[in-house]
């Protein structure tokens, strides 16, 4: 089942007597060749396609173990090649001279190889032409004369005449052609089970990477297991390309768990990085795999860039290795060095034309980068395969680095990317007609080096048996990592839990001489190697933050993080180093962040004073009471300010009816500036969101957002962006994106906020806190 293809060449009725069977392609185009061919330069061309898998079956898989195709598949099980029947009208009359010689080998070697040709000959006789000299040695002619089928007097006349089923009626023809076209699609799927190439139990982790490596990727033919070799010649490099469902992720999927099993962390290290918008490189965190010391979903350029930048700085402390002990390259150091293991090192990037997106800074640098380590990463033993669903069009790796990658993979890809990835005189990809199926190439693209093989299959429950038994030998080994994994998720928002500063703050009792300093709010992580992203609350002008963006969720999160950091920085109490939260939320009750608040206030410590809404009037006019000369503030305050467009008193600039209205109003107004302008030297600072650019300016106005020198900005329009941060840099954010602006020191990092933090994270982090400032 599924091991049949039909290929239909009707250059005399336009495809008008096989219109019928059409209704196969819309199952599976495979079994039918795409379409009917009546075209002759198009008929050639499928011609050349066909003895160019007839080149593959003889030279790659029979060769002079197996007779004939049958003898082969009795042996391949998977991966047997499918049966052939090719038919020719107007035979050859209509053929090309170049498509009549190919015909000639074709038919030669057809029997061999599982193809039958059914060529037509209409209203004429077939014999004493040329073409039929050069055929008649392996052909049998015959004529028809219905119901018969009559054979010719070229030694066939011993057949018997066949007797011609009838035409069956349309509506059984059409039952019988949409029936084995449902049941070709469901057979025609290829799995080649990982059991076929992963090494015996016994065999796992015990190669050396010291000369090069060789994971299993798949099966050639019947027997043979194709590697993935590298560390050789000039075989160091992979560039890998497959359209959409070509099966390209479960090759990379393959080749990390294969290599995982085969080598030891010792031997291997593993960097990994998808810019695709998907999540296939999680399992590889989920299951912390100790050969991993970078794991990227859904990644960004930047954190893609600060990778790069990581191996560009290894490659240079190696160098420095190499050159104490007195050699050139890994395998030396290896033997000069037995007791100083130094594995092998393979960055591996999905969808790595990401980084040429745009013509700025990060694609200057990642193209540099990029190219030294092709270039150089040989003799220190790193490695890299990039992978692309097309590597035509602008965003594509300088052709220059191109021609140091010696090892091509190409799976199912247009013509135009099977000659990008192999070379121009090289279209084999293009006869590739299955999702696992693929080139291998290690001479550098050209012809000489394909090797046409079956990608092993790996689901994703079998991929997480392996992992476990991978992380089981780690146990075994008693491993430890000599540095944490780096994890980016860019498909979740980040997890305060995650914040390795925060984390020492609260292992560590408070002092007061911290206090001396101002106090960072963590508000999310950044999307460059994981740091936290810090908002400096010091005392000066313009300390004071504002959040933009329609993400109601993503303005609490940061919020939220900003409170909890601020309470792991200043003690509860009444003296001069407490912390004091005021929190306004003016926003609809129903809204999830009124139970934010209230679990901030029950659990913290601290006093998190909660303004019932309709009262903010008051605790801002008493705020800037406190500003006076003779009254300054005696703790270190926090005004937040959630929805604050709901404000209506702060907005002065509105045209307003009733004197009275109007004088209470510019009062609440004035104040409130008076708290942004002077706050922050007195130790209060604001902390307000808004949904929009638009009321920011009615809440502030263009003289009150001055005030706001630390900004927090969500996806928006670029002209809004522009206005805010002085860049349309915000215009294209996605989702768990955000950008933090210094304006005081002229920064702009895009991060990704840290998630609401949820009731039991609360109250651990309270915990802690609380540990911190309980007197010894």
């Amino acid at each position: 089942p599924g091991q049949f293809r039909l290929l239909l060449l009707d250059p005399a009725f336009l495809g008008d007597p096989f219109a019928g069977l059409m209704h196969l392609a819309d199952y599976d185009r495979r079994v039918v060749s795409g379409r009917i061919w009546s075209e002759p330069r198009a008929i050639d061309e499928q011609l050349a396609r066909l003895q160019e898998q007839l080149e593959t079956v003889i030279q790659a898989f029979l060769r002079d173990r197996f007779a004939t195709l049958r003898e082969y598949n009795r042996s391949a099980g998977e991966v047997a090649e499918p049966y052939r029947l090719v038919v020719l009208t107007d035979y050859p009359d209509s053929l090309p001279e170049s498509a009549q010689h190919r015909l000639h080998a074709i038919a030669t070697n057809a029997a061999r190889c599982g193809v039958t040709l059914l060529l037509l000959h209409p209203d004429r006789t077939v014999t004493g032409t040329a073409d039929e000299d050069l055929l008649s040695p392996v052909a049998v002619t015959g004529k028809l004369a219905p119901p018969l089928l009559v054979w010719g007097d070229d030694g066939s006349e011993a057949l018997p005449p066949v007797e011609l089923e009838a035409e069956p009626p349309p509506d059984v023809f059409s039952r019988l052609v949409h029936r084995v076209g449902s049941l070709a699609a469901e057979a025609g799927r290829v799995e080649v089970p990982m059991e076929r190439i992963v090494p015996e139990p016994s065999q796992w982790w015990q190669a050396s990477a010291a000369e090069g490596l060789a994971v299993p990727l798949g099966v050639v033919g019947a027997h043979a297991v194709q590697e993935l070799q590298l560390g050789q010649g000039t075989a160091q490099h992979v560039l890998v390309a497959g359209r959409t469902g070509s099966g390209k992720s479960n090759l990379l999927h393959v080749l990390i768990t294969s290599a995982a099993l085969k080598y030891s962390p010792g031997e291997l290290l593993l960097y990994l990085i998808d810019f695709k918008k998907g999540v296939e490189f999680k399992a590889y965190a989920t299951h912390d795999l100790p050969h991993a010391c970078v794991v990227a979903i859904e990644s960004e350029r930047e954190f893609g860039l600060s990778v790069l930048q990581q191996l560009d700085r290894e490659m240079q402390r190696r160098g420095e290795l190499f050159r104490a002990a007195g050699v050139q390259d890994l395998p030396s150091y290896r033997r000069a060095r037995p007791e100083e293991p130094l594995p092998r090192i393979l960055l591996i990037v999905d969808e790595f034309q990401e980084f040429f997106v745009e013509d700025d800074q990060i694609a200057q640098q990642a193209a540099l980068l990029l190219d030294r380590l092709v270039r150089q990463g040989r003799a220190f033993g790193m490695h890299a395969l990039l992978g692309s669903q097309t590597l035509s069009g602008a965003y594509a790796l300088a052709r220059s680095t191109v021609s140091q990658m010696g090892v091509r993979i190409a799976l199912q890809c247009s013509e135009g990317d099977a000659h990008l990835i192999l070379s121009e005189d090289n279209p084999a990809a293009r006869l590739l007609s299955r999702p696992g199926e693929a080139i291998y190439n290690d001479a550098n693209g050209l012809v000489e080096g394909n090797r046409r093989f079956q990608i092993a299959w790996l689901p994703g429950p079998k991929r997480d048996v392996y992992l476990e038994k991978v992380r089981e030998l780690s146990r075994r080994h008693g491993l430890t990592r000599p540095s944490p994994m780096l994890v980016f998720e860019g498909n979740v928002p980040a997890d305060l839990d995650r914040n390795n500063l925060l984390a020492e703050l609260l292992d560590r009792p408070w002092d007061t001489s911290e206090a001396a300093s101002g106090i960072r709010l963590w508000i999310g992580e950044s999307v460059a190697l994981p740091r936290p992203v810090a908002c400096p609350l010091e005392p000066r002008a313009g300390a004071n933050l504002l959040v933009v963006g329609q993400d109601p969720g993503g303005a609490a999160g940061v919020l939220a993080a900003s409170i909890i950091s601020a309470a792991a920085q200043r003690p509860p109490g009444n003296d001069a180093n407490a912390l004091r939260v005021y929190v306004v939320d003016e926003s609809t009750p129903e809204r999830m962040q009124h139970v934010l608040w209230q679990q901030l206030a029950q659990s913290l410590p601290h006093e998190i004073n909660l303004v019932p809404r309709g009262t903010a009037d008051e605790l801002i006019t008493r705020l800037a009471a406190q500003l006076d000369a003779e009254s300054k503030p005696d703790t270190f305050t926090l005004l937040v300010l959630y929805d604050a467009a709901r404000l209506r008193s702060l907005r002065a600039n509105e045209d307003l009816f009733g004197f009275g209205e109007e004088d209470e109003r510019s009062r609440v107004d004035r104040a409130f500036r008076r708290i942004c302008e002077d706050g922050p030297e007195s130790g209060i600072h604001v902390l307000v969101w808004c949904d929009t650019a638009t009321n920011v300016q009615r809440v502030l106005g263009r003289t009150g957002t001055r005030e706001f020198g630390l900004r927090v900005v969500f996806q928006m329009s670029a002209n809004d962006s522009t206005s805010l941060i002085d860049s349309p840099a915000a215009a294209k954010l996605g989702v768990h994106r955000a950008l933090f602006y210094d304006e005081d020191r002229g920064e702009l990092e895009k991060f990704r906020p840290y998630a609401v933090p949820g009731i039991e994270q609360i109250e651990r982090l309270a915990r802690r806190i609380r540990n911190r400032f309980a007197a010894p």
